[in-house]
């Protein structure tokens, strides 16, 4: 295809954002990527770049065409893979989305999984919204709760625990609740969950599966990270996963109330199209975090 030399120097000068470096990459003159370049516009009848004397930049158009480009190059290179030697070394740009709280599990089983696959590139996109894995280019995401689409294969990860806490300060000072009827006399901070705006309910013991709390909550927010350190803070009780208050927990800055009350727990699992073909870099990824992600016994 004529235009094929066009889209990888096309490729190149996006992540390079240099026509100059496209060349190295290419082995090739940068004169000549600007040439790729200029045809490939000519020929889509779409400026792809802006340009100037010392730098260019991607258009919006530039963008879109970009991320469709470079899934068509990692298919082509997958294709490769399946009928080559190459398919034992899994590389490439693998993309990952994540929850924004996903950080605290994913993050330390990172370095193992590169130095066991050093040609993976990863690309994470920490964010609480819901994904469009083909539309966002996405090659996998990791979500918890039930699964609906039923478009899309997944293995599960490993269950977490959901854990009461609150400072030594607030405890101190407003006393330690022994039953779940006494959060009314509490200051519970809320999680709003932001892809349906409702408010997680606490799931307790002896709690009739509802929400406990009556009251008016002092704080609500709608991100994890924000209600852990309003509760180090001193604000209120609040309801997390346990990896998200292990070190907090340990450090002595919270204090877990109700252990013998809670009753809930999270599932966590890993989503990958089921039309697709599934690259190597994305099975040994799926492996991996299968194995090592939440090994271990959740602990309040």
């Amino acid at each position: 295809m004529e235009s094929m030399s066009g889209i990888i120097s096309f490729v190149q000068a996006a992540e390079h954002l240099s026509f100059v470096a496209a060349g190295r990459a290419l082995g090739i003159s940068a004169s000549a990527v600007g040439k790729n370049v200029a045809k490939l516009e000519d020929s889509i009848g779409v400026r792809l770049f802006h340009r100037t004397t010392r730098r260019i930049s991607l258009t919006e158009e530039g963008t879109a065409f970009y991320e469709r480009c470079r899934r068509i190059l990692d298919d082509l290179r997958d294709a490769e893979a399946m009928v080559s030697d190459t398919r034992r070394v899994p590389r490439g740009r693998l993309r990952v989305s994540v929850p924004t709280i996903g950080y605290r599990f994913l993050l330390p089983v990172l370095p193992k999984f590169r130095q066991r696959y050093p040609d993976i590139e990863l690309d994470i996109d920490f964010n609480d919204r819901v994904v469009d894995l083909v539309e966002d280019g996405v090659d996998a995401v990791i979500r918890s709760g039930a699964l609906s689409d039923s478009s899309l294969m997944s293995r599960r990860l490993g269950p977490f625990q959901f854990v009461l806490c609150a400072s030594p300060s607030y405890l101190e000072q407003r006393g330690t609740p022994r039953a779940p009827r006494d959060l009314d006399k509490h200051d519970c901070l809320r999680f709003r969950v932001p892809t349906s705006g409702k408010l997680q309910r606490w799931h307790l013991i002896d709690a009739d599966g509802i929400d406990p709390f009556r009251g008016q909550s002092p704080l609500t927010c709608n991100n994890m990270e924000a209600l852990h350190g309003a509760a180090v803070s001193g604000l209120g009780i609040a309801y997390m996963p346990d990896f998200l208050a292990r070190e907090a927990l340990a450090a002595g800055s919270l204090c877990s109330v109700l252990d013998d009350y809670l009753a809930d727990s999270g599932q966590f699992s890993i989503l990958w199209p089921s039309n697709r073909l599934v690259s190597p870099r994305l099975r040994v990824f799926i492996d991996y975090v299968t194995e090592t992600l939440f090994d271990t016994k959740p602990s309040p």
